[in-house]
């Protein structure tokens, strides 16, 4: 067993699944990794499945009953990341806009004093490629905007590839973050930034994925920005 979990939330990913466990587990660092389904009608979990016969105590899934929000999805592999004690607990993405490589060096980031290791686009070395450039105006702006709002010192603030120290996730009340979709990486952001942790932004390329199908919406940003203003009044109070 890895001292280091990658959460990977599922749905209908099986054009990618496979060669994202893979490409994983091929990484010179050992990392053990999550899959979350949220019951993809496509098949993602039985490729999962398949799988674990050949990585035993390293492959595991968690399969959930419906689609209910990317939060939630998070959540419950943070609390069964808790239960098996991990020591650095990932977010990332299955469908490659995440290089699984910087895995190492957001690993690093925590490991050299980073509560929370952050794949940044937007700091400096940071980089987006494939995005129209409306795309990218817009995810850039939103971030100023969260900023602005929040006055987080964060310059990707709805970034959501990111290393968390397991004390993080112990001290934040997990029950208590309210958003569920975009939303809720800003807001375990700006959660970790009030109870004082030390929150570390890694440059890394971000490139659009080339199989299978976006899950962002109109709806889904909305939420964000609107969201953000009821964060702002909010105070995150750490678990006893």
């Amino acid at each position: 067993m890895s001292d280091s979990l990658v959460i990977i939330p599922t749905y209908n990913e099986r054009e990618n699944v496979e060669l994202m466990i893979r490409t994983v587990f091929s990484l010179p660092v050992e990392f053990d990794i999550l899959i979350v389904d949220d019951n993809s009608p496509d098949g993602t979990a039985q490729i999962v499945q398949s799988l674990m016969p050949e990585f035993p105590d390293r492959l595991h899934l968690l399969l959930r009953k419906e689609k209910n929000g990317l939060g939630k999805a998070y959540i419950a592999g943070f609390q069964w990341a808790l239960n098996k004690n991990y020591e650095y607990i990932f977010e990332m993405d299955c469908d490659f806009s995440h290089n699984p490589n910087d895995l190492i060096r957001l690993r690093e980031a925590c490991v050299n004093g980073a509560d929370v290791a952050i794949g940044s686009r937007y700091c400096k070395g940071g980089q987006v490629k494939d995005w129209p450039i409306g795309r990218i105006l817009m995810s850039y702006f939103a971030s100023l905007y969260v900023r602005c709002i929040l006055w987080m010192p964060v310059h990707d603030t709805t970034a959501g590839f990111k290393c968390y120290r397991k004390k993080v996730l112990q001290t934040i009340q997990l029950d208590e973050i309210q958003f569920t979709g975009y939303a809720f990486q800003i807001e375990m952001k700006y959660a970790a930034h009030q109870l004082g942790f030390k929150i570390t932004e890694v440059p890394i390329l971000f490139k659009d994925r080339e199989k299978g199908q976006s899950k962002m919406s109109i709806k889904i940003f909305k939420e964000a920005l609107s969201g953000v203003l009821k964060m702002r009044f909010k105070k995150y109070h750490p678990k006893l």
